[in-house]
Formats: structure tokens, C-alpha cells, sequence
């Protein structure tokens, strides 16, 4: 496993992180207690040593999990949470305002019932689960991030960026005030590479990469037969024929495959680990065996610019979340 540090915060993270929204349970079906508890230790055998959950990952379920496994580790293993926005609806919405989303005793409240959750002393990362830029000038928010953070219940601050929509942290990044950013960057997305992450790399925040595979897209094992258990949320993101169009768009990139990645999860993992503002992509990882493959890609290797080149033509702007 290689390292690299998270910002300005000085923590030393692992390229490939944990996501944990899967082992929640609740959106994501199927994901047994057993297994998502084998996982997390394989991942931290495997050297990984960053998480990323939320409160909202199974009212709190991802949270208990994590938190059970962290705490019979002996390796330093950095937790990152995220509050959930009152109104309990993903994205932010034009028109919605942070002292509503977003109250300080909220955050505040939300903080603190995470750490009982994890049953942890403090949180290496809190971070707002939404966010637009034109929250920035009331600073109600900051301040009770930044408590935390006084109070040592909380290292370093940050937010989750909306969804495909990238530059909507760019004055967040540019005023210095937070430690990360959490944006969605894939081979589809490849959006954050114009202007956030550079920004990013400038003022020395943190990036963590998300939906590296698309939320399964991007696996390379979806057809238009493909079918999820019955209340699971990707039958919505998957609705209609988008099955079927995200079938003619991976078809294409099975021709990229080679001996610099030779699945699609591995391209697309090394596609984000490209990038030098990446600090680490958490990949969901429910299984050892998703574990075992996601960890290995992080081996010192890094694309060539001609694939990078090939892949630049690959980028499918769309929103599955609408």
C-alpha cells in the first residue's frame, strides 16, 4: 500500500481508502454484518488505513461497524464522518440555506452522536454532507466546526461536494477554511481535473475521491439483464435504459485494457490515482475479495500519459442522481 498526505492536515492516508456507505445497510441491500466486519479488518491487513462513513450510512449502522472494528485495531486508523443536512435530502438545492441545513447545533448534536455511534474519543475528519459555495459568507457552520475542533472531538473539517457538480467547492477551496473535499471522480466524471483539484493542489486541501466505479458501472460486470434486490437504490439509478447506456459506454474502454490495467475496476482505481490532488479514493468495498483487488492497485504504478490521453475521451457528463 502507498501513502500520501490529506492536505494540510499532515495525515498520512492510504491511496485506496474504505467507503462504508455500503455496509450500512438501508439503500445498499444485501450487506451482512459478518462479512462487512471481515471486510474492514482484510482492508486494514491490507494497509489501508482511512474510512469514510456517515451518520446518515444506516442511521448510524456504517458508524457502530466501523467504530467495533477501529477500536480492536492497533494500527493508527483515521475516521472520517459527515453530518447529515437536516432536511435529509441529497443534493443541496438552489434556494436552500445553511443556518436551515446546517444550524450550529446541529452540527454540533450530529458530531457528537456519531462519536457515541463509534464510541471514539474524536474524528479525524468531520465533514458537512452537502454543500453549495454560496453558503460560504455565513459563517454559522465554520464556527461550530471549528468548536469541535477546539474542543478535540474533531482534527480537521471538511465537506462532501454535491453531486457532478465539482466547481461548486471552488471559492470553499479558495478561502482556505476547510482541510478536504469529498467529490465523485471517475473516468465518466472527469470534471474535478479542470479547475477544483487544481485549486486543490494550490491551497493544500485534501481530496477524497468518490464513486470511482460509478457506482458499479464502471466494474465492467453490468448488462441490460442486470438486476438489484428489491428496495436496493440502484434500481433508481439504474432505471429505464441506463443499463443500457452505460453498457455502450464501457464496451469501449475494454479495448484500453492491457498490461498497465488489466480489469476495469484496476483502470479506473489507477485513472484516479493519476491525478496528484488525490489523497485517497474510497471505493466501497462490502467483500474481502473486493478488498483484496481494490488494495493491490496500489502498488507505486501510474498510468501512462498515453492512456490517460485515450482515456481524457471517455468522459460521459450526465446525472444519474436527477
Amino acid at each position: 500500500m502507498e501513502y500520501r498526505r490529506l492536505g494540510k492536515t499532515g495525515f498520512t492516508v492510504s491511496e485506496i481508502g474504505f467507503g462504508a456507505w455500503g455496509i450500512g445497510g438501508g439503500y445498499w441491500v444485501g450487506a451482512r454484518d459478518a462479512e462487512s466486519l471481515a471486510a474492514l479488518h482484510a482492508a486494514i491487513d491490507a494497509g489501508v488505513n482511512f474510512i469514510d462513513t456517515a451518520l446518515a450510512y444506516g442511521q448510524g449502522h456504517s458508524e457502530t461497524l466501523v467504530g467495533q472494528v477501529v477500536r480492536g485495531r492497533a494500527e493508527r486508523i483515521y475516521v472520517a464522518s459527515k453530518v447529515p443536512p437536516l432536511s435529509r435530502h441529497w443534493p443541496a438545492l438552489p434556494g436552500d440555506r445553511v443556518q436551515d441545513l446546517f444550524p450550529a447545533t446541529h452540527i454540533i448534536k450530529a458530531t457528537e452522536r456519531s462519536l457515541r455511534n463509534l464510541k471514539l474519543d474524536h474524528l479525524d475528519l468531520q465533514q458537512l454532507h452537502v454543500w453549495r459555495d454560496d453558503w460560504l459568507p455565513e459563517e454559522s457552520w465554520l464556527h461550530a466546526l471549528q468548536e469541535l475542533k477546539a474542543s478535540g472531538k474533531v482534527r480537521a473539517i471538511g465537506v462532501s461536494l454535491n453531486d457532478h457538480d465539482p466547481d461548486s467547492g471552488l471559492q470553499l477551496v479558495a478561502s482556505g477554511v476547510v482541510d478536504a473535499v469529498q467529490v465523485i471522480y471517475n473516468i465518466f466524471d472527469q470534471s474535478p481535473a479542470r479547475a477544483l483539484l487544481p485549486a486543490c493542489l494550490r491551497h493544500d486541501v485534501g481530496v477524497l475521491a468518490r464513486c470511482p466505479f460509478d457506482e458499479g458501472g464502471l466494474t465492467g460486470t453490468m448488462t441490460p439483464e442486470t438486476s438489484f434486490p428489491a428496495g436496493d437504490w440502484r434500481n433508481d439509478y439504474f432505471k429505464d435504459d441506463r443499463k443500457m447506456q452505460v453498457v455502450a459506454h464501457v464496451n469501449p474502454l475494454k479495448s484500453l485494457l492491457g498490461p498497465e490495467a488489466r480489469t476495469l475496476p484496476e483502470l479506473s482505481l489507477r485513472f484516479c490515482l493519476a491525478n496528484p490532488a488525490v489523497s485517497t479514493v474510497i471505493p466501497g468495498m462490502r467483500t474481502r475479495e473486493h478488498v483484496g483487488t481494490n488494495s493491490a492497485v496500489s502498488d507505486g504504478r501510474r498510468l501512462s500519459g498515453v492512456l490517460l490521453a485515450a482515456l481524457a475521451h471517455h468522459a460521459w457528463e450526465r446525472n444519474f442522481y436527477d
